[in-house]
């Protein structure tokens, strides 16, 4: 299998089976990070990753990270968190904020550049592109961004300025989908952190067809308007 250079004059992408194996689900390069073919990826399974400056890089890996909103696991020490916590939670209030916080927060280095963080701006406006906002008082202290694609939202990154607070934002925005008919969370590479969460893997081909069932039907609505978002109920049950 070679790489793929993507056309200038169109945002179709070839099939994700054709990704290398070695990376792992690399499958283009080339393009831009115009909304028609962000779009076009995400409801093909396919995403950008790249190094500021550098070349675009498509990508559908092989496994998958998944989360159901179900699986999410939350263990003793951060459900009494949850039940202590005066952390606030919104949705969609400061988008813009909540990338740029994710564009600093990385002791590893950042992929999300000037180009990334306007290409998601963009979706943002357009109503695609959704962020989970996590505050102590007036702060913004955590928080994660991603786009929704019918019943199943792609996560991007998520940051945290104070304990737990992307969790927090995770675990209340579990609760907010599943209310309003989401079905499952994109992670695209599993790491230790998600894993703690509830994050597994599933095989490409198997996210490929929960992405081209759940990407036709609608959620409810109100779920993507600017909001506050309640606490995380933990006195539900969960596995």
């Amino acid at each position: 299998m070679r790489l793929i250079q993507l056309p200038a004059n169109s945002v179709n992408f070839p099939n994700p089976e054709l990704a290398l194996r070695q990376p792992n689900g690399l499958l283009a390069l080339g393009g831009d990070l115009e909304p028609a073919r962000l779009l076009s990826a995400y409801q093909r399974g396919i995403f950008p990753w790249f190094e500021p400056g550098a070349q675009i890089l498509w990508w559908s890996p092989d496994p998958r990270a998944v989360l159901f909103p179900n699986e999410r696991h939350i263990s003793r020490s951060f459900r009494r968190f949850l039940r202590q916590t005066t952390y606030r939670y919104s949705l969609n209030q400061a988008f813009n904020q909540v990338i740029s916080a994710c564009a600093e927060h990385r002791s590893e280095g950042t992929w999300i550049g000037p180009q990334v963080i306007k290409g998601y701006q963009q979706l943002h406006e357009m109503g695609e592109a959704h962020s989970i906002e996590v505050w102590d008082g007036d702060e913004l202290i955590g928080g994660l961004y991603g786009v929704a694609v019918g019943q199943l939202f792609c996560a991007e990154s998520m940051f945290s300025r104070k304990i737990n607070a992307s969790k927090c934002a995770l675990m209340v925005f579990c609760q907010h989908f599943t209310r309003n008919g989401g079905e499952l969370i994109d992670c695209q590479v599993l790491n230790p952190h998600t894993a703690s969460l509830g994050v597994r893997e599933i095989p490409r081909r198997q996210f490929l067809q929960q992405l081209s069932g759940f990407s036709q039907r609608q959620l409810r609505p109100e779920c993507w308007l600017p909001q506050d978002l309640p606490p995380h109920d933990v006195e539900l049950p969960f596995p």
